[in-house]
């Protein structure tokens, strides 16, 4: 493969971080030719329209991906198995990084590119997502926010001298990012924690106290992953869109934490996902009815180390296939129905069926006679046992 020196394929969103890189790639970088690729992962249609004109004024060619499908059957699926929570933080922003990455760097093999980019700053964790993947390849790689140690304002500056068109201002110079599954505001007067979060920050969700009715839903799961709403089979990207919009009217999904960054900062992420709130919280209560206690308990600690693995962008990390293998095999039996509640910002379960559940009615019931209680009593003379010992030995 011949590679032309000074062609650099940066991942491009349309924002201001993005849009800032490209002169500067020119101007401090002597790129002779900047090649921008947005990858679809669920973005507004607008947004993406608007980065492509952008894109159009300001690069010297522009790619557009269609990695919706991708993203959620490859990424999101694996995601909901491994019940992704990272401190609070359902997964999403994180888990797509990698996939941009990669779509990144096989343009830049198709464009014979030298170099690769980002538009990340050296206070976050994206740059260590996107490098995790590009420092894989042999392509040299340009991080002008964080390589020139440009401020948001100083970002804003250059924007308005350089006459680009950004949709973000001194005003409100929040750092907003959508794709299917989670949408994450951040920065601005949000960085102050005595901030109470204005109202007009948020898109998806209507807010929870102005929420009218409640409404029953039922999900149906096969193999770990959701196939089906009210008796209805969808594919998975359907089915989170339809989820994104029933959930969002009921005002579920917004999560304000304080969140602990791989560099070690503490910052705040306010972010919106009503589908996952909702398939997520359906998937575990499913997962305690199949599950064994036991299975139920390493599990936790497996999905724990997975989320942190994924926060952390190693979805390469040879243990992830270790985790996967283990994950995949508890969600063979992860098969049935969930029935929610949505309720003014609450996702409540309130029925749900497996045919592998682990549960008898006929057993539990304290009206049947299957399983004699006076069995019980040899069990309950030894629970305790060496507890009763001690506490014998400390009244002495």
């Amino acid at each position: 493969m011949v590679i032309t020196m000074r062609k650099a394929v940066l991942a491009y969103s349309g924002g201001l971080d993005t849009s800032v890189c490209i002169p500067l790639l020119r101007e401090k970088y002597a790129c002779e030719e900047v090649i921008t690729v947005t990858v679809d992962v669920g973005q507004p249609a607008s947004d993406l329209r608007k980065a492509e004109l952008r894109a159009a004024k300001l690069s010297d060619k522009h790619r557009t991906i269609d990695a919706k499908e991708e993203f959620v059957e490859k990424y999101l699926f694996p995601l909901i198995k491994a019940n992704g929570n990272y401190e609070g933080y359902t997964l999403g922003h994180a888990i797509a990084r990698p996939l941009i990455a990669r779509k990144v760097v096989e343009a830049a093999h198709q464009e014979r590119a030298s170099a690769v980019a980002h538009g990340c700053t050296g206070k976050g964790n994206d740059q260590l997502r996107f490098e995790a993947v590009f420092r894989a390849s042999k392509f040299s790689i340009h991080a002008p926010m964080r390589e020139l140690n440009m401020t948001r304002s100083e970002e804003i500056e250059y924007a308005i001298e350089r006459g680009i068109d950004v949709p973000i201002t001194f005003d409100k110079p929040y750092s907003i990012d959508e794709n299917v599954w989670s949408r994450s505001i951040e920065g601005g007067r949000l960085e102050d924690l005595t901030c109470i979060p204005p109202a007009d920050i948020y898109k998806w969700t209507t807010d929870p106290s102005k929420a009218n009715g409640d409404e029953l839903i039922t999900l149906e799961f096969k193999g770990g992953v959701p196939v089906g709403l009210n008796e209805r089979t969808f594919g998975g990207l359907e089915l989170i869109q339809k989820l994104n919009d029933l959930g969002g009217k009921h005002g579920i999904g917004r999560t304000d934490m304080i969140e602990d960054r791989v560099l070690g900062l503490k910052a705040r992420e306010i972010y919106e996902h009503p589908a996952a709130t909702i398939i997520m919280t359906a998937h575990q209560d499913l997962e305690a009815l199949v599950l064994t206690q036991k299975e139920r308990k390493v599990k936790a600690l497996i999905d724990s180390t997975w989320a942190e693995l994924a926060y952390e962008g190693l979805l390469d990390e040879p243990l992830m296939l270790a985790l996967d293998a283990f994950i995949d095999k508890t969600q063979e039996r992860v098969t049935g129905t969930v029935t929610m509640r949505l309720y003014k910002g609450t996702a409540t379960v309130v029925a749900r069926s497996a045919p592998q559940a682990l549960y008898s009615e006929e057993l539990v019931s304290f009206n049947d006679k299957s399983l004699d209680q006076r069995d019980a009593e040899g069990f309950s003379k030894y629970h305790g046992f060496q507890s009763r010992m001690y506490n014998r030995f400390v009244r002495e």
